[in-house]
């Protein structure tokens, strides 16, 4: 599987915030965040790594350039105006087979997400999964509603009466593209809307939960997101 990681946005509510980094660069456990999405990918024995990052962020751009890696590795420097099209120049990548995406502020279970992986696998006569969690902390969350399988029948930008959120993770088989290609040349922003174009066009998505998942867009993010990986730890021991 080819890992995929979007890291192009401006991380502005950080920056305002007087964040010292760029964000793929803040740290949680002591760890940046784009390391954290390397490393797992490692692990997990993907066959190669992509990667896009904005233009401005001169800090990430001299990190990953002084990072060796495992696996074959592609970075594209290239500021973009939503999310969507961000996932849309990783695409050149991603087309030959399923792949994962996964976008830079996620924080999340290691062991979920070797889980997922496998879900994903096993499960390859849907068009997607989505890791999704039932702890809806994010200011703008995407939630789903889904069936008694987790096959996801609509999305909604609204918390209420819906259990579940995405997370920042998504696995795909190329077959997504062609909407893609629609949803880009018909000016379609941000990559929730695509993947609200992908049920209208009658794609099979499916949802895979995930305990908890953070998504890091204020400071006080990364006191949760330490708190939560700090409790992993003392359950690991």
């Amino acid at each position: 599987m080819i890992f995929g990681i979007i890291a192009a946005g401006e991380g502005s509510r950080l920056k305002k915030e007087n964040a010292k980094a760029s964000k793929p660069l803040i740290k949680v456990h002591g760890i940046p965040l784009i390391e954290r999405l390397f490393t797992l990918a490692e692990n997990n024995e993907v066959e190669s790594i992509c990667c896009i990052v904005n233009e401005e962020s001169k800090d990430v751009h001299k990190y990953i350039n002084n990072r060796e890696f495992k696996v074959p590795f592609n970075l594209i420097i290239k500021s973009t105006p939503s999310s969507l099209h961000s996932f849309y120049e990783l695409s050149k990548y991603l087309k030959k087979q399923p792949f994962c995406l996964a976008t830079v502020d996620s924080i999340f279970n290691d062991d979920e997400f070797k889980l997922f992986l496998k879900a994903a696998q096993d499960n390859s006569n849907n068009d997607g999964l989505l890791a999704v969690t039932d702890f809806i902390d994010d200011e703008k969350p995407l939630c789903v509603e889904v069936d008694d399988n987790m096959k996801i029948n609509s999305f909604h930008d609204e918390a209420a009466n819906h259990k579940y959120a995405t997370g920042g993770l998504y696995c795909f088989n190329s077959d997504i593209f062609p909407v893609m290609e629609e949803a880009v040349n018909n000016n379609v922003m941000r990559l929730r809307n695509f993947l609200k174009q992908l049920l209208i066009k009658n794609y099979q998505l499916k949802a895979f939960p995930f305990s908890k998942m953070i998504d890091v867009d204020h400071l006080k993010d990364l006191a949760a997101a330490e708190e939560y990986l700090n409790s992993l730890s003392v359950v690991g021991n």
